[in-house]
């Protein structure tokens, strides 16, 4: 919820001041908030130090890399979008591998406090190096030159945050994010103990969240290209039609080809569907309140996210089952589906009708 609320928050002041100086606060403040659980001696420090310290300062990171990846590239954006995003996937799997070594070797305290410094270093250190639009740099969007003299603020297009509101695609958007988010997160959650329950090994119910964390690599890569064909519409309609895919799977997985199936599918979805958001927010509306817009989306999103586990969890322990709360992500995917087809056209394809 902390990273949702500050998505808008950061988005907005991405939109005035660009990112450097936002991303340098929020290495700072992560770097802080794990270096102080190495301190942790109680539950609600635990809640303190990783859910408010740790978590605002990681709230910028996709909204404010992301948006500034929406301004400085428009012929591929989706591509270079799925490039950052493929950052995110790679740290999913690698952090996880070197901090079990760190711990190996140092406990988890003495861990904290290396992670968290480096997470300090890295992050400031990176963010000197940003800027909000290429304009600053006297460049034009995808790298191209503007020519010799003094660089002009470039002119972004686009709707205002309240014009943006006042449409049914912005709602639209909302809704299918807030399906996105409510379905991905419990899958996250609850995919791990659905193995359990089954009767498989622990082992290999981690080794499916590494199999979804392979494939939404994979997906984030390849949807952002695809989002750069065919438009953000048509890509965000083809990951719910994969995401219904593997929900469908999943009603009838048992065993451990059925998980491992269903962990190759719906993690391509999973990776496209954060790989193309922020293409599809420039593209519905243009990148003058990009960072408010998709910070925006990202917190009705990250409201699915936050009750989707919860619901869930409620769901199996009243009904001592799973299947009853996957076929519920399975209603909400076709009702995700709908609201995209419902969301009209975007700017893109307005203008090139001519309207």
């Amino acid at each position: 919820m902390l990273i949702g609320v500050g998505a808008i928050f950061l988005g907005s002041f991405n939109d005035r001041f660009g990112p450097r100086r936002l991303m340098t606060f929020g290495g700072m403040l992560a770097g802080t908030g794990y270096i102080l659980m190495s301190r942790v001696n109680s539950v609600w420090q635990l809640y303190f130090f990783h859910g408010i310290i740790a978590g605002i300062g990681l709230s910028g990171t996709d909204v404010v890399l992301l948006s500034t990846t929406a301004r400085w590239f428009v012929k591929r954006r989706g591509t270079m979008s799925g490039i950052v995003k493929v950052g995110t996937g790679v740290g999913i799997l690698v952090v996880p591998i070197i901090a079990a070594w760190l711990i190996s070797l140092y406990q988890w305290r003495n861990t904290l406090v290396i992670m968290g410094s480096a997470l300090f270093i890295w992050v400031v250190f990176c963010a000197q190096f940003l800027r909000r639009n290429p304009s600053q740099l006297g460049l034009l969007p995808d790298g191209e030159a503007s020519g010799p003299g003094p660089a002009v603020p470039l002119t972004e297009s686009g709707l205002s945050f309240k014009q943006a509101c006042s449409t049914r695609r912005f709602w639209m958007l909302c809704g299918a994010y807030f399906v996105v988010l409510f379905c991905t997160n419990t899958v996250i959650v609850h995919i791990a103990p659905y193995a359990v329950d089954l009767g498989l090994a622990a082992s290999f119910a981690a080794a499916v969240l590494s199999i979804i964390g392979g494939s939404s690599i994979i997906g984030r890569l390849v949807m952002g290209i695809v989002n750069d064909r065919i438009g953000s519409q048509r890509a965000v309609i083809i990951c719910f039609i994969i995401f219904i895919v593997s929900f469908s799977w999943l009603q009838f997985s048992r065993d451990t080809r059925g998980l491992f199936l269903f962990a190759m599918v719906y993690g391509f979805s999973h990776g496209g569907f954060y790989a193309i958001l922020s293409p599809t927010v420039a593209e519905f509306f243009g990148t003058r309140s990009h960072g408010l817009l998709l910070g925006s989306v990202i917190f009705i999103g990250s409201v699915g996210g936050a009750i989707g586990p919860i619901v869930t969890g409620r769901i199996f322990d009243t009904m001592s089952s799973y299947q009853a709360a996957f076929l519920v992500l399975l209603l909400l995917a076709v009702t995700g589906l709908t609201l995209m087809f419902l969301s009209g056209q975007s700017r893109k394809r307005l203008a090139n009708s001519g309207l």
